[in-house]
């Protein structure tokens, strides 16, 4: 007979199912999700370690070849540094002053009309070239011809009533002088004689101011220049109180350039002009590239700006192919003087340091030494150096960046026989033409 099975009590039951996890349903799935976090969890944190120890296993070998090499470039181990060098040498150094400068007319005239009238001609075409003298416009002249016609008739009647005049007084003076009539009247018909004589004189004075105002209506060209815009239309009533004119003439041929100089340069300016030297002056385009015209030094101003420390400087130009224009910018360049056997080192052997300027010169054992320098005149190649090194030293111009004093070098093949500085610097006296620094 089987035995009875014995049942819990159903609270006690109930309070089992409570104490078991379960899933939103109730399902007791909660250890089972914890257990596959756990073991996801493992198999990524062995991934990374086998992900660390294959690049720790590749790392030294790179990083110690980089290293090495860099250890060995900053160390300076890794042989001479190669350099290229050039001798001093002395020559010739041109000095030049190059500033920024205007181009000034020498005569820019507003032609105005000294009389009223109608404008009947207008001769010229814009943009012309006149000559002085040359007539440009023509103003209505019959009312000034008229009067010069009336002016002369008066003329006329004045000459002759002053013939009778003096014909009368010649006749009182016989009868004065035979006592025949009395010394009054003789006396009144000279004043008479004065009269005429004043009338004659205005009359002649009005002919010639009508002559001057027909003068007048031919407008004529001051100067030799350039017509500009025309200002009036033929027919137009003008005047003398015309704002702008009829036209503006502007003189090209010659032009003068107008620019500043430091007051430091005055004195050796001054200098060579006083001396009689005549000191060229080149005006080249805004990019400072393209030569424009050649003149000559005219005049320096009277007076220093304080306010920028500069005097004003004319300089002439023929401009026979018009390449200057008025108002338009160039560069001026003053060709003050020649520095002969100068010192002459191509510009990039200078460098700069704490203590100012300095160059990098070979020794005899490949070795370099620093020489403190001053230096003068600056060119487009080359250098004045005026104290601290002679002609003949070797310096250093390119690869200059790693070198200190002592340093080893190695000179290319081409330039240890001696060719250094041979050839390419030489040809400083042609191209020197840059101005001071």
């Amino acid at each position: 007979m089987d035995e009875p099975i014995n049942l819990p009590p159903a609270a006690d039951r109930r309070r089992d199912a409570a104490s078991l996890p379960t899933a939103s349903h109730g399902d007791p799935v909660r250890p089972r999700r914890r257990r596959i976090w756990i073991v996801w969890l493992i198999v990524l944190l062995l991934v990374a370690l086998v992900a660390f120890a294959l690049l720790h296993k590749r790392q030294p070998a790179a990083t110690g070849g980089h290293g090495g090499r860099h250890r060995a470039a900053s160390s300076g181990d890794s042989g001479p540094q190669p350099v290229s060098v050039t001798k001093a040498r002395t020559g010739d150094m041109p000095v030049v002053l190059t500033e920024l400068g205007t181009v000034t007319s020498l005569a820019n005239i507003t032609v105005q009309s000294q009389i009223s009238g109608y404008l009947l001609q207008v001769n010229f075409t814009e943009g012309q070239e006149v000559h002085k003298g040359d007539q440009l416009a023509l103003v209505d002249p019959r009312l000034y011809e008229a009067t010069l016609t009336q002016d002369e008739g008066n003329l006329i009647r004045d000459q002759a009533l002053l013939k009778q005049a003096l014909a009368d007084n010649a006749r009182y003076l016989l009868l004065l002088s035979q006592h025949s009539i009395a010394a009054q009247t003789a006396q009144n018909q000279q004043y008479v004689v004065g009269q005429y004589q004043g009338a004659v004189r205005t009359d002649e004075g009005e002919i010639a101011s009508a002559k001057q105002n027909i003068a007048y209506c031919h407008i004529l060209s001051p100067i030799d220049g350039v017509v500009g815009l025309r200002q009036v239309d033929q027919g137009n009533y003008i005047s003398s109180s015309l704002t702008n004119g009829l036209v503006v003439v502007t003189q090209v041929r010659p032009i003068s350039v107008i620019f500043s100089l430091p007051e430091t340069d005055i004195g050796d300016v001054q200098t060579q002009l006083k001396a009689g030297q005549t000191l060229s002056v080149d005006a080249y385009d805004r990019t400072n590239t393209a030569k424009l015209a050649s003149g000559t030094l005219l005049t320096l101003d009277n007076t220093i700006d304080t306010s920028t420390g500069t005097v004003r400087v004319r300089a002439t130009f023929p401009n026979d192919d018009g390449k200057l224009f008025p108002n338009q910018f160039v560069n001026a360049r003053l060709n003050l003087k020649v520095l002969h056997d100068a010192v002459l080192v191509p510009n990039a052997a200078i460098q700069t340091g704490p203590q100012g300027n300095f160059v990098y010169v070979v020794q005899p054992d490949n070795t370099v030494q620093i020489a403190q320098v001053k230096t003068g005149t600056a060119g487009t190649a080359d250098v004045v150096v005026t104290s601290g090194l002679k002609a003949g030293d070797t310096v250093v111009i390119d690869g200059t960046d790693r070198l200190k004093a002592g340093a080893k070098i190695t000179i290319p093949a081409e330039q240890k026989p001696g060719a250094a500085g041979d050839g390419k610097h030489h040809r400083h006296k042609a191209d020197a033409s840059g101005g001071a620094g």
